[in-house]
């Protein structure tokens, strides 16, 4: 029973040296060649972004000032006074402003006054009653001793028309 029990004894040893040692090593077996993953596809995400870079254009902006005022000009018109040239087709003392013109001289005889002026361009005309003179088709309504009196039309702000009489001033010697 001695061998017996010393048999049993070195197998149940030898068996618990051997099991941790099975464990932690994998038996030699040759591995199968595994299939290869399948990759998710990268033509899709490419094509979604062209696509998307396809349908995204660059917005272009082109201002049409046709019918619109320049919105970088003023909204107050400077008008130059001396040096400007006369409107084309109208008479010459109709080409500038009535406040533009001078008077320089006032003659009448027994049926009619007359009046001399002078354009900002230097030219001298001779006026009388009744006549055009000026940008806004005002008429000469009076001459007196001393004056002249012009009616003219124009628009006030409102866009209405008005009437507006402007008085030329003869110049006294003293002044």
């Amino acid at each position: 029973m001695r061998t017996e029990n010393a048999f049993i004894l070195s197998t149940i040893v030898t068996t618990l040296l051997i099991l941790p040692a099975c464990g932690s090593q994998q038996p030699a077996v040759p591995k199968r060649p595994e299939a290869a993953k399948p990759q998710p596809v990268a033509t899709a995400p490419q094509a979604t972004t062209q696509q998307a870079e396809i349908k995204v254009e660059q917005e272009v902006y082109a201002y049409e000032p046709k019918g619109r005022r320049d919105p970088f000009t003023s909204l107050i018109e400077v008008k130059p006074s001396g040096g400007r040239k006369p409107l084309k087709g109208a008479s010459p003392i109709e080409s500038f402003e009535i406040e533009e013109i001078k008077l320089i001289a006032i003659v009448w005889d027994r049926q009619q006054s007359y009046a001399m002026v002078t354009l900002p361009d230097n030219k001298s005309f001779t006026i009388r009653k009744g006549m055009t003179l000026g940008l806004y088709g005002g008429k000469v309504s009076e001459i007196t001793r001393d004056s002249v009196i012009i009616t003219e039309q124009v628009k006030d702000y409102k866009g209405q028309l008005k009437t507006k009489n402007t008085i030329l001033k003869l110049r006294k010697e003293e002044e």
